[in-house]
């Protein structure tokens, strides 16, 4: 069946493929739900650590302070 979903061929060591199939098969899901799966992880995790440093970053270069009770007061 034909599919107009986006496909990537990934090629892997056997220790590699090993650890997927147990998961899969752990999951009861197929090696590609797995594969999409731990990619999406793994980008959410890259984005966090790149966003975090972004705002560690701005943090160090901010110029100007506001204390708590200057920024709640009325």
């Amino acid at each position: 069946m034909a599919t107009k979903h986006p496909r990537l061929n990934v090629v892997m060591n056997e220790d590699l493929m090993k650890t997927l199939s147990f998961i899969a098969d752990h999951e009861d899901k197929s090696l590609s739900v797995i594969a999409k799966e731990l990619i999406e992880e793994s980008l959410e995790k890259r984005e966090d650590y790149h966003l975090s440093a972004l705002a560690m970053r701005r943090e160090e270069e901010a110029k100007e302070y506001v204390s708590h009770e200057e920024a709640w007061d009325d």
